[in-house]
């Protein structure tokens, strides 16, 4: 691979974005589908 710089660089704003789109569907789904369940099972 002669542009490997490149391409790593890529790879880690892909990583990233990815990390950020997993992070946001978890907080929606805790708020919008059953957060209180999951709270009042943490919580007691």
């Amino acid at each position: 691979m002669a542009d490997d710089g490149e391409y790593s660089v890529y790879n880690e704003t892909r990583q990233r974005r990815i990390k950020v789109v997993a992070w946001v569907v978890i907080v929606s789904l805790i708020l919008v589908g059953g957060g209180a369940t999951v709270i009042a099972l943490l919580f007691g």
